[in-house]
């Protein structure tokens, strides 16, 4: 079917009115938001058995604690300076025990995520900043000129995004309990506004999270509670920036941050490795990471992670998260993707001289400057042949990862796609739409 010009589709802020002048606030399905990884605030709390790296980063740093001795960790103006740097990463850092099977925080370190059930930590990523940390802020604004009301029925599913889920047989405590927090959030949210089923919102890495619950709960559940879920720049299936991560460090353009030193901690993240290429959407012949000693493709992970120096990353790769990924079932809700296009978007990696230490030379192909096209679009490949699910593909040009929540084109789009849902109730066929930068305003 062939795209709707994005000049009827920006004409959604004047319906968006008209919504609201005729009384739609009254009859709004809740939302709830589920943010992409960096989005989560993070707060953390040292205990005795903490060790310190260093004199800087003894239990005294930092000095702002509230009377309970929790700080932020995640995020922190502070992370910018190298000593800093070093102590943050050593206090973020997973360990994974396999005789225990699971993920756990460095000794001494707990953490919580602040505010579950809000959308306010997810607003800006430093309340303290909020006109260089902004993150779902833009797009709350525009569902509370909608007519949404937070805690009404609108309403956030912060997690830790250092940990991530693992297939079925193993444990992964942090990530089951985040699921089973969002699933009673989604029942007191539709309780408490007369039994509506609830519209899923999600941005990056929530997005994997929220079709894990989905799946993981009878279809009956489905069908009550779930109304439609909307999922903003998915990674399906993973991303090649990701290689970057594990392989060399990176610093999601973070100023001054040395990437080597914030390395082992990233490979340490249970999430990454969930976010890793997809070998069923990249398949096993275009080259990930060039070296002249070997290329690798996304059949080759667990090589590739043996030969950057991280060989403890092989087993829970194979073991908890390929048999995750290996299918991504129709939840049969309704789903709509909306994805950024056209932004420079890493596609292969190129080593001279098989260092990873180094950065390497990146060659660019097309996605949203951070995930893959393959990736965001992989549930039209691995439904494709679903006659129960119904998709919506919706493409804009231009807009990159994060500029999705804030890019004021894809926000009428976001709202675009809420009025229809709070309207009249529209299930979605499986088509795609392409918005192009012709008719961006």
């Amino acid at each position: 079917m062939k795209g709707l010009p994005l000049k009827i589709i920006a004409s959604t802020s004047l319906f968006v009115m008209l919504q609201i002048i005729c009384g739609a606030g009254n009859t709004l399905h809740p939302i709830i938001l589920v943010p992409g990884a960096g989005g989560n605030q993070l707060e953390a709390r040292l205990t005795g058995a903490y060790k310190p790296t260093s004199l800087l980063c003894d239990r005294w740093y930092p000095l702002v604690k509230d009377r309970d001795g929790w700080f932020r960790m995640w995020f922190d103006p502070s992370v910018l300076l190298p000593p800093f740097t070093r102590c943050f990463a050593h206090r973020m850092t997973l360990h994974f025990e396999p005789h225990l099977d699971d993920y756990f925080n460095a000794p001494g370190v707990q953490t919580r995520v602040p505010q579950f059930g809000s959308t306010s930590s997810l607003l800006y990523l430093d309340p303290h900043l909020k006109h260089v940390s902004a993150y779902m802020a833009p797009l709350v604004d525009s569902l509370e000129e909608f007519g949404y009301v937070e805690g009404e029925t609108l309403f956030g599913a912060p997690y830790d995004f250092r940990y991530g889920l693992a297939a079925k047989g193993h444990l992964s405590h942090v990530g089951s309990k985040f699921l089973d927090d969002l699933k009673c959030l989604i029942e007191k949210a539709s309780a408490s506004n007369g039994g509506k089923q609830v519209i899923l919102v999600s941005h990056s890495l929530g997005g994997l999270f929220a079709i894990q619950l989905l799946n993981r709960n009878p279809l009956s559940w489905r069908q009550k509670f779930i109304k439609h879920f909307v999922a903003l720049s998915a990674p399906w299936g993973g991303a090649v920036d990701e290689m970057l991560t594990f392989a060399s460090g990176n610093t999601l353009g973070i100023p001054l941050v040395d990437p080597l030193m914030v390395r082992a901690e990233q490979r340490s993240s249970e999430s990454n490795l969930w976010l890793l290429p997809n070998p069923r959407l990249f398949g096993g012949t275009k080259p990930l990471v060039i070296t002249k000693d070997r290329n690798y493709t996304a059949l080759d992970i667990a090589d590739f992670l043996r030969d950057i120096g991280f060989p403890e990353g092989v087993y829970p790769y194979e073991n908890r998260i390929l048999p995750l990924i290996e299918n991504t079932e129709a939840p049969e809700v309704p789903v709509t993707c909306i994805m950024g296009t056209g932004v420079r978007t890493p596609e292969s990696l190129f080593y001279r001289n098989s260092d990873f230490d180094e950065q390497p030379e990146v060659f660019y192909g097309d996605g949203d400057g951070t995930v893959n096209m393959v990736s965001m679009l992989g549930l039209q490949s691995l439904w494709e042949d679903e006659k129960n699910q119904s998709l919506e593909v919706i493409k804009i040009g231009g807009v990159s990862h994060t500029g999705i929540l804030k890019d004021e084109v894809a926000l009428d789009v976001v709202i675009g796609v809420i009025s229809k849902l709070n309207s009249n109730g529209t299930t979605f066929v499986a088509h795609e739409q392409t918005l192009v930068d012709a008719y961006r305003r």
